[in-house]
């Protein structure tokens, strides 16, 4: 059946409708009790032969229960008392269950608990081959990875095997055909690998703030991305509700009436090219991460960087200290030591960073590419002799120190390939502006965008092109959008003898809400195309009016797909975050300038926990590979204004992807329009959605 479906084999004679098995396709199952009422929402699947069917429905509602959803529930929240013993009965004329009878015994109880095991225990039925304790009542056999509970019916965790039996006329009966397809279906399962996805350990911090708890023996995951046939859409929705990228299936429809508000793909309009989306390795990031025991570890890396995890293909360094690192530090504190002879690595990147960074590409099945800026030169080569507060190189573009400077990125890059980490680009300084700001709280180094043309003219471009480093991509700017297009007009001006050496725009977001990007973005694009624009660094919890960290604010990761979503429609080419992990505090840092990060660490308990940011970036990270192309959209649109926010991009396999955002506090129905037909649905309200299909 489709993913995220409860499948269930029926065989049906005249005097006995039997239930052969019920296979989950996602890490979820229901046990039907009770009366099931057929719904819209319902997708009734009939085999070819006359006695045999199949039903499938979704396993994100409980079929009795709709406010009971897969992701668990707490004994609260379970029905107290569900009709004892009762079971639906199948029509075959109609195929849908009409009412509910009474088996001569008594079932396992919907709200009791289910029985623990380990991973590959079977939990079986009354002497029916199984390998596991019996009970009373007819058969369950599950496995569940890892140990879990029942809860009203569903397995909170692991993808699982369901084996029910179900008689007309009060008549209880376990055929033991069931048990053997039961067990070749799971041995079939096994065989071809599909573990599926495992879901979200929940837990609030306030009504709405909800995090996914990580730690040693468990994490959630999800499954790989996999296409459905032509002719059908899968998709995946996180909620502020505690959805957390759920994936279903539906098939276009070619004559279907279409809702009031239809987003229509316009293929021949085709835009930029995707580079990527990532986070930062940090010093902060990096002791967050190494602070927990290896598996720990691993769960949280490959929650970023594997197949099973979101994705990311690009991460940023700091070259060399940034506020996120527990001292300031540079790999030349040597005074004027002007060719570098005493140039080092420092502990912090050989003992934390390059260690990080070459587990995340080891995990990584895509390419990750590098991203390194610098924060500070050494000190002696400043005017003000400081790490932080106003300060410029000494000297004028082309002197010695200047020199000095550009070789430094050089040396940089050199130590870092006999790690076997070469990088795709560099930015010519982190937030050049911020040296210009007396009294700046960190490290920090003054440029205007004059000195900035002029050191890449004169210095930085002549020496990276003269290296084993010329590919190397160079980003100018770096800072806040609020600098465009004045800073590019300058730096990538006609008679700048810089703009050769140039190849893109770094961009940061902390004084967007100043500077609309229809104002600094777009026409920056419009004047420069042939550079290209990418996102650098973002986080939350920066501002002075601001709580650093605030788990599990589903608002938080609103403006993260909001930020993503608008530079994506203006043609910036990928998204990197800030530090991929901090402590409970929001750093450390060592000027105590604390923010928030997608995924926090609790080091006492060995544990981390997955913010809401995370799943927003989820979104477009692991569904929208480098190379994906974005192309137009198009509303028809009824009545009323779109309240919804959205991007679409054809990947490099042909594949449609759009991501569908909603902040409102409604439902909204809409349609997507392709080549392939319409997509009728809906995206509940503060939710983000994205949709998948094959468009051949």
């Amino acid at each position: 059946g489709p993913p995220d479906t409860l499948c269930i084999v029926l065989n049906v004679s005249k005097s006995r409708l039997t239930i052969l098995t019920a296979l989950s396709s996602s890490q979820s199952l229901n046990i039907i009790r009770g009366d099931f009422p057929p719904s819209s929402k319902e997708t009734f699947f009939r085999l070819l032969t006359a006695q045999l069917f199949i039903i499938c429905f979704p396993t994100g509602v409980d079929p009795v229960n709709p406010s009971l959803r897969t992701s668990g529930c707490s004994d609260k929240r379970c029905p107290a008392k569900p009709p004892r013993g009762r079971y639906a009965e199948w029509n075959r004329t109609s195929r849908h269950l009409i009412r509910v009878i009474k088996p001569r015994r008594t079932p396992l109880h919907p709200s009791a608990p289910f029985p623990r095991g380990t991973a590959g225990h079977v939990i079986g039925a009354e002497g029916e081959g199984s390998a596991a304790p019996a009970f009373s009542g007819p058969g369950i056999g599950a496995v569940q990875l890892p140990a879990g509970a029942l809860c009203a019916g569903r397995a909170g965790s692991g993808p699982a095997l369901l084996l029910l039996p179900l008689a007309f006329r009060e008549r209880m009966m376990w055929p033991r055909r069931a048990g053997a397809l039961g067990w070749w279906l799971l041995l079939l399962r096994l065989a071809h690998g599909v573990t599926g996805g495992r879901p979200c350990s929940p837990k609030r911090f306030g009504r709405d703030a909800l995090v996914c708890v990580c730690n040693s023996t468990y994490c959630d995951t999800h499954e790989p991305v996999s296409l459905p046939p032509a002719g059908f859409f899968v998709r995946y929705e996180t909620s502020k509700s505690g959805k957390r990228l759920e994936r279903s299936q539906g098939a276009f429809r070619r004559q279907a009436a279409p809702p009031d508000l239809v987003l229509v793909l316009e293929e021949t309009q085709r835009y930029q090219t995707v580079k990527g989306f990532g986070g930062s390795v940090t010093d902060a990031a990096s002791i967050n991460i190494l602070s927990l025991t290896p598996d720990t570890q691993n769960h949280l890396l490959r929650s970023y960087f594997a197949e099973d995890g979101i994705e990311y293909n690009m991460i940023r360094t700091p070259m060399g200290s940034c506020d996120f690192s527990t001292r300031p530090y540079s790999y030349a504190d040597w005074p004027e030591d002007y060719e570098l002879e005493k140039f080092s690595l420092a502990m912090e990147d050989l003992k934390m960073k390059i260690p990080v960074i070459q587990r995340a590409k080891a995990m990584s099945k895509k390419p990750i590419s590098l991203l390194a800026s610098p924060w500070t030169s050494p000190i002696w080569m400043k005017t003000n002799n400081d790490w932080k507060g106003r300060g410029f190189l000494k000297g004028e573009a082309g002197s010695k120190i200047h020199k000095a400077w550009a070789n430094y990125f050089v040396r940089f890059l050199d130590e870092y390939a006999k790690y076997n980490l070469t990088f795709w680009a560099i930015t010519a300084e982190n937030e050049p502006t911020a040296g210009m700001i007396a009294n700046y709280p960190f490290q920090c180094l003054g440029f205007t965008p004059e000195q900035q043309r002029d050191f890449i003219a004169f210095d930085l471009g002549p020496a990276l092109a003269n290296s084993s480093h010329k590919d190397i991509r160079l980003i100018i700017l770096d800072d806040n959008r609020v600098q465009l297009p004045h800073w590019a007009k300058v730096v990538l001006s006609e008679d700048s003898e810089a703009r050769r050496y140039i190849h893109g725009i770094g961009l940061h977001w902390y004084l967007d809400f100043i500077a609309p990007i229809e104002d600094t973005v777009a026409p920056t694009h419009q004047l420069f195309p042939d550079y290209f624009l990418l996102f650098t660094e973002a986080c939350t919890g920066s501002l002075f009016w601001e709580q650093a960290v605030v788990l599990g604010s589903w608002d938080r990761g609103n403006r993260y797909s909001r930020s993503i979503l608008a530079n994506l429609n203006h043609n910036v080419i990928g998204w990197v975050d800030w530090n991929l992990a901090l402590d409970l505090e929001g750093g450390p840092n060592w000027v105590k300038k604390y923010v928030d990060s997608p995924i926090i660490v609790d080091v006492a308990s060995d544990t981390f926990y997955k913010q809401p940011m995370f799943y927003h970036m989820a979104h477009f990270s692991k569904f929208i590979p480098e190379g994906s192309r974005r192309i137009g959209v198009s509303i028809v649109q009824r009545y009323g204004s779109c309240h919804l926010e959205y991007v679409a991009l054809i990947r490099p396999d042909g594949a449609a992807v759009v991501v569908v955002l909603n902040r409102t506090g409604k439902t909204i129905p809409f349609g997507l329009s392709d080549k392939m037909g319409l997509i009728v649905t809906e995206i509940p309200p503060n939710s983000i959605q994205t949709y998948l299909w094959k468009r051949e």
